[in-house]
């Protein structure tokens, strides 16, 4: 992805800091109104079961988001992160068929999600190469083994106890998957505004030039969020082939565009710079109950493909024209 310098402080300004908790406002607003009218529009939302089922559509995509959030903000991409869960999926799929369990599984899973992560970090931070290029192609890569691998064919007969990471419950109704939810999200939202490392990503995203000149070791810090990336595509693939209970080639297709539609609508800058795992933890929120509730209204799966699309666009989109008109007003 190509990085544009700009004339923006390290430290946000305090009024980009109101328009961030103004943006994580409406967001939240956004959230309430969609959970009352799922409320009103089926009988069943309320159901404490029901609300436990509407997490599974967005705990999977919200933990490789926070990831992302972090590259983004760097002003990097990784378009390969769906082709990562393949992959992974596709390793453990075929180690399954040598006898290994569910440790073996686990530790397979981690290697393989840190390896491709490793994979694009090199290729983009040692050899220089733009990162929404190199994450195409990878993107194509990934998904590709798993087919020759696979073919039209899939893997079956995992561990019972595997099937605990995407179908396990750890208090009455708080999904496993929930639970290491809300733990990554604190860790990340900790990790990306409490800490020295944190600043040094907000630092390289508003300028990265100027980041080098101050001591900050931008190659590195961008080949770590690679791999963070990476590591949380393999978490992501042990939970959604637990809850499948089978490997397909085709597993994953199309997350990466709900996975970056989820850190866009979050409020983090895609040209870089800006944004916060608050506003990503509550655009999972709002992702999810959409998608829950237009499934509880039998709407197809493509008038939802659709509406992520037009989500994009339009998180995109708007801000621009917002500007635009500011500026003609003025």
């Amino acid at each position: 992805m190509s990085i544009i310098a700009r004339d923006i402080p390290d430290r946000l300004t305090s009024s980009t800091s109101k328009l961030l908790k103004s943006w994580e406002l409406l967001l939240l607003g956004v959230a309430v109104g969609i959970f009352v009218l799922n409320s009103f529009s089926s009988p069943y939302f309320l159901d404490p079961w029901s609300l436990s089922d509407a997490t599974f559509n967005f705990t999977e995509k919200a933990l490789i988001a926070f990831a992302m959030a972090l590259l983004v903000i760097s002003g990097e991409i990784d378009l390969s992160v769906a082709s990562i869960i393949a992959l992974v999926s596709t390793a453990m799929g075929a180690a399954l068929q040598l006898g290994v369990g569910t440790t073996e599984l686990v530790l397979i899973g981690l290697s393989v999600g840190l390896l491709c992560g490793a994979f694009n970090a090199v290729l983009v931070t040692v050899l220089g190469l733009p990162s929404i290029v190199v994450t195409i192609g990878t993107m194509s890569l990934f998904r590709g083994i798993s087919y020759i691998v696979l073919g039209d064919q899939a893997f079956r007969g995992y561990p019972a106890d595997f099937s605990f990471f995407g179908q396990g419950y750890v208090f009455w109704v708080i999904s496993f998957e929930f639970a290491l939810f809300a733990v990554f999200g604190i860790f990340y939202a900790v990790l990306l505004h409490k800490t020295n490392f944190g600043r040094s990503i907000f630092a390289i995203g508003n300028n990265p030039t100027a980041a080098l000149f101050s001591g900050i070791r931008v190659q590195r810090v961008k080949f770590i969020l690679f791999l963070l990336t990476g590591l949380m595509s393999g978490i992501a693939a042990i939970c959604l082939t637990s809850r499948l209970g089978s490997t397909r080639p085709s597993i994953g297709v199309g997350m990466e565009l709900e996975v970056v539609t989820m850190v866009v609508l979050g409020g983090v800058n895609i040209l870089g710079g800006s944004g916060s795992i608050p506003g990503v933890i509550i655009a999972a929120f709002v992702m999810g109950l959409v998608t829950f509730g237009l499934g509880l209204l039998n709407v197809p799966g493509i008038v939802m493909s659709i509406f992520i699309g037009l989500l994009l666009i339009g998180v995109i989109a708007l801000p621009r024209l917002f500007q635009q008109l500011s500026q003609r007003l003025k």
